[in-house]
């Protein structure tokens, strides 16, 4: 007798964002909207995203929740050797291993140690104060894995599924790259529509409440979204009202809502793809 398969549910996926700088104001953040760009782009999506301030307990004890989530999380910031970078350490203490100098990290490191000294015609002392402070950068978990920095050649690094980037976009972006292209293949899809979706006018979102849940329950795996505004340029007070998930899915619920707002008396206005 065959056992029927079960298949595996496909993991989250989350960002987390380390950074008092990005809490303050000081400088913006501009990792969030590029890695959603970067999934969709793969025909994937995020499912969670997270800002963290400079504190080593914190990071640690969040670090902690993502290595047992088993989601595919990327996390940016604070892999430097300053004293307010926090994320290695934080992310050993949350693994309950010790840290340790990656060979291939030290390689790497020395490597661009060697150039920026001979762009300069400078000669390097392997064991000068310098030296085994950029070296720094190159401590990780016991166990991790490099992930590859085109940009200087200072590594980032992994553990599990949990992937650990530069704060710096031009380096952490392609970095996010290289995890999904390398790592995680089997988890890209065709790119295709994300979502349908109306403008309504003359209606209340508590009054479509039931609409939007009626839908959501006749097609499992979909997804009713509303986005009300109080002063578009163009359409003024309005709703946005849409479906997205699976593309076999999206046109029958995107109808049968599109038809429950008719029916309930309201204007659609324009509809959008996206």
């Amino acid at each position: 007798m065959n056992t029927p398969s079960v298949l595996t549910p496909r993991p989250k996926i989350g960002l987390i964002i380390i950074g008092d700088e990005i809490l303050s104001g000081k400088r913006q953040d501009k990792h969030l909207s590029k890695f959603i760009e970067i999934l969709a782009a793969r025909g994937m999506s995020l499912d969670w995203a997270q800002y963290l301030g400079d504190d080593r307990a914190h990071i640690s004890a969040r670090l902690r929740e993502a290595f047992a989530s088993g989601d595919l999380v990327i996390s940016c910031g604070g892999i430097g050797a300053t004293p307010d970078d926090h994320t290695r350490q934080a992310a050993a203490a949350a693994l309950d291993r010790e840290l340790a100098l990656h060979p291939e990290a030290r390689a790497l490191i020395w490597q661009r140690i060697q150039d920026m000294a001979a762009e300069k015609g400078e000669s390097v002392d392997p064991e000068h104060p310098d030296t085994l402070r950029r070296l720094e950068m190159g401590v990780f978990p016991v166990g991790a894995e490099i992930i590859p920095n085109p940009f200087n050649k200072i590594p980032g690094f992994s553990v599990g599924t949990v992937y650990f980037v530069p704060g710096f976009p031009v380096m952490a972006h392609p970095m996010m790259e290289w995890v999904l292209d390398q790592r995680h293949v089997d988890l890209q899809r065709p790119v295709q529509r994300q979502e349908l979706s109306l403008i309504v006018q003359g209606a209340m979102e508590a009054s479509l409440t039931p609409l939007m849940e009626r839908v959501e329950a006749e097609f499992p795996g979909i997804k009713v979204f509303s986005l009300p505004s109080v002063d578009h340029p163009q359409w003024g007070r309005h709703i946005e009202l849409g479906v997205k998930g699976p593309a076999e899915q999206m046109d029958a619920a995107y109808q049968a809502l599109k038809s429950g707002v008719i029916q309930f008396g309201a204007t659609v206005s324009t509809e959008l793809v996206r």
